[in-house]
């Protein structure tokens, strides 16, 4: 066919994006999905993997099994819940402190004191001592309340920006139920009923060197203080022993760590000299120590505007963990022990 006998139409036909041919899965789709992928995987577990499964997960592994299997089917229907703070519970129980805890329990061996402190139930204020470089300690009192608390509470931590702007980083920790640390935040949450964390010492806190551990850095403007006035809550002091030697920091990388947008680049003994394995933390003695809570009830909340009672309430809480960390180092056999 010549260049002379093709057609070429005059205008080409453009089909709107509303009425362009589109495909979306039945009603039904999904849970069906779901119940096929469930039944042949147990029908596989039933067979000729049973025995693997019970060499694995113990003799209980059909009841394991069985709800491994219904979480499964609920993540892929879409059959879970997620707060306005994009906290996702089931998320959170089966998945991130199932995670977490092979490491408080048998890495850094957590002893846990003083949870009666947290209430069973309604808003409280959890303020902690921040350390050893990257914010493992967090992580750690978070699964400790949920797992030594008798009413199983779970801690919303207020985090730093920079967690809120790494990608995959970000999501994970919305769906753990941490989220921006801001008055707002805080106080909306307290008001809900929910137990808060906050580390006010921040980045100066887990980016201390380590001739400087266990030394409280500044609490900032007692912002977290005022957030408790106004929704009537106690806050709970918290100090942790253990966190500052897991990555001793001998230095810091200044230059680097500006280059790469971070507050710090750590220098350890073992990092960056061993590598990927420079992150392996060091297996040392945790201690959680709850403290007595100090109600704030008794205050109207207008007094959250009075700088001269909130500067007092922050000192206050600053010296008693301070304190409470000087005890608990006397009381250390070893570091590791």
């Amino acid at each position: 066919m010549t260049a002379a006998s093709r057609r070429v139409p005059d205008q080409a036909t453009v089909i709107p994006i509303e009425s362009a041919p589109s495909w979306t899965p039945p009603p039904g789709a999904a849970p069906a999905f779901a119940d096929r992928l469930a039944e042949a995987v147990g029908g596989a577990l039933a067979g000729r993997l049973g025995p693997v499964a019970e060499s694995v997960l113990g003799k209980d592994w059909e009841g394991r099994a069985a709800n491994g299997l219904a979480f499964l089917r609920r993540r892929i229907t879409g059959d879970y819940e997620v707060d306005e703070f994009g906290f996702d519970r089931e998320l959170t129980e089966e998945v991130f402190l199932s995670l977490l805890r092979p490491l408080a329990e048998k890495y850094f061996r957590v002893e846990v004191r003083g949870i009666e402190h947290i209430p069973a139930e309604g808003g409280a204020l959890v303020v902690a001592n921040h350390s050893g470089t990257l914010p493992l300690d967090a992580l750690m009192t978070q699964v400790s309340i949920h797992d030594h608390h008798p009413a199983g509470r779970h801690l919303r931590m207020l985090a730093a920006d920079l967690v809120f702007v790494l990608p995959v980083v970000n999501e994970l920790a919305r769906k753990a139920g941490h989220t921006l640390a801001c008055n707002e935040d805080a106080q909306a949450l307290l008001e809900r009923g929910e137990v808060v964390g906050v580390w006010p010492e921040g980045f100066k806190g887990i980016g201390k060197p380590f001739s400087e551990r266990y030394k409280l850095q500044r609490f900032g403007r007692g912002g977290f203080v005022a957030s408790a006035l106004r929704a009537r809550v106690p806050i709970v002091p918290c100090s942790i022993v253990g966190a500052e030697e897991t990555y001793p920091m001998m230095g810091n990388a200044k230059a680097l760590a500006r280059l790469l947008g971070l507050p710090y680049l750590p220098i350890t003994p073992t990092f960056p000299w061993l590598g990927p394995l420079g992150l392996v933390p060091l297996p040392t003695k945790w201690t959680i120590q709850f403290g007595e809570p100090i109600r704030t009830d008794g205050h109207p909340p207008e007094a959250a505007d009075d700088p001269m009672l909130v500067f007092n309430l922050t000192d206050e809480v600053r010296e008693t963990i301070q304190h409470t960390l000087y005890r608990l180092l006397v009381e250390r056999r070893s570091v590791f022990f």
